[in-house]
């Protein structure tokens, strides 16, 4: 059954190797189980619902990837997509998190039309290689504010904006050694160090007191609190389209630009005759969809994947066994829940610094390829959005181009968005 499904043999891979491989990538990033709840209960979401359906969130992207596209590649809830959702749309510019969701299920719509037309291959290849490195790489920048300020080290300070931490808080203490265990388990190469990292600052706050223990194993807290609760009325209220817009292309160029990459270091096609990479697009915008549905933020294909494939997975039933253990982690809610904000806030810094590697695909020798990408980079934490650190680095990019006489370098399909961006400047000057 499975050799009719996945094509094993095809492949030149097992049912043993597949396995292995999805355990390998589980490992690698079933930090988001821990982090993603705590971020998202910052807008008032209940924190077991957003516990159980980020777990379901994973499970159904992983499945439709599995069986849809057959690639070994797992989904769940982005980083950096949540942050979006929590700091920006529901922290900074006041909505809802009912209407937040509401804008995550219409980017979800508007993304698969946009995969179903081809319309999304075209905006992809309309958008410079500078300006998608200085996305990943302000998003890093963002991720590492939250996490400075989660773990205690930044602090706010009305004179210098912000300033250093205690460093003698035992809490700050235990994120800074959080910190140095997953870097040296990552250098090592051992496979889930983020995931041990968190567990070990966690267990160690237990046995100093600073933490109530809540228990390892439960059946699964109730979903319905955030259950079809989005709110698609709200969500088109005329200042959210632009985050929509926002949404929509960081969910094209995260997916997009993973999906290409795993699928080169897994020698799987992406052009050609026999080439997945539509369904697998496919499978990403249709898990954004069913994610906000459940009640989570934008789903996405991981980069993790790449340790699995690394491990030999080839097929989807390495996604597959990523889906069944997350369908597994559901019963892990007390141990989610006795983890504190200071021990998910090393592992958001790691993946903060792996984000910011970008940096060197940016072509610096050329300022209008650099400057535009400075400004998106920069925008992004120093405003502390990022749907801002998008449109100014954007317009930045079309106005620089303009104005050195190399309009003709722009795509079509950035002149588009950056009008977007500068309409909804002009609309609401003020923020909203």
């Amino acid at each position: 059954m499975l050799e009719r499904w996945f094509q094993l043999q095809a492949h030149g891979t097992t049912v043993r190797t597949e396995i292995l491989a999805g355990v390998t990538t589980f490992l690698t990033m079933a930090y988001i189980i821990f982090v993603n709840p705590e971020m998202l209960s910052t807008t008032g979401m209940d924190r077991g619902a957003a516990f159980v359906a980020t777990c379901l969130a994973a499970v159904l992207g992983s499945l439709i990837m599995a069986f849809l596209a057959n690639w070994p590649v797992a989904m769940a809830p982005g980083m950096g997509l949540n942050a979006f959702f929590a700091f920006t749309v529901v922290g900074a510019m006041g909505y809802t998190w009912q209407q937040a969701l509401g804008a995550v299920f219409i980017s979800g719509v508007v993304f698969v039309l946009l995969t179903a037309s081809g319309i999304r291959r075209w905006l992809i290849d309309g958008i410079p290689q500078s300006l998608r490195s200085a996305i990943v790489a302000g998003l890093g920048l963002f991720l590492a504010l939250i996490a400075l300020s989660g773990s205690g080290l930044v602090v706010a300070n009305p004179a210098t904006i912000v300033a250093l931490g205690d460093l003698h808080a035992p809490t700050v203490l235990l994120s800074i050694v959080g910190f140095f265990i997953i870097a040296a388990l990552d250098a090592f190469k051992v496979r889930g160090a983020i995931l041990l990292g968190i567990l070990f600052v966690t267990l160690a706050s237990m046995i100093l007191g600073l933490q109530d223990f809540h228990g390892v194993f439960s059946l699964p807290p109730s979903l319905l609190p955030t259950l079809l609760q989005l709110d698609i009325a709200g969500a088109l209220h005329a200042g959210l389209v632009y985050v929509i817009l926002a949404l929509v292309l960081m969910e094209v160029f995260d997916a997009t630009g993973t999906l290409i990459g795993v699928a080169k270091r897994a020698g799987l096609p992406t052009s050609g005759p026999g080439n997945r990479l539509g369904r697998a697009l496919f499978a990403d915008s249709a898990a954004i969809v069913g994610g906000s549905l459940l009640g989570t933020s934008s789903t996405t294909a991981y980069l993790e994947s790449t340790a699995g494939i690394q491990a030999g997975g080839r097929t989807g039933l390495t996604a597959l066994t990523v889906a069944m253990l997350f369908l597994a982690a559901l019963f892990f809610a007390p141990l989610a829940g006795s983890v504190p904000s200071y021990a998910t806030a090393p592992a958001i810094f790691y993946v903060a610094i792996l984000m910011m590697r970008e940096l060197l695909e940016i072509q610096w020798n050329d300022v209008t390829e650099a400057a535009p990408a400075a400004v998106t980079v920069l925008f992004m934490p120093f405003t502390y959005s990022i749907a801002t650190g998008l449109a100014m680095g954007f317009i930045t990019y079309v106005v620089l181009k303009a104005i050195t006489g190399r309009a003709r370098e722009v795509h079509p399909a950035l002149w588009i968005v950056a009008a977007l961006f500068i309409a909804r400047y002009v609309v609401f000057p003020g923020g909203h």
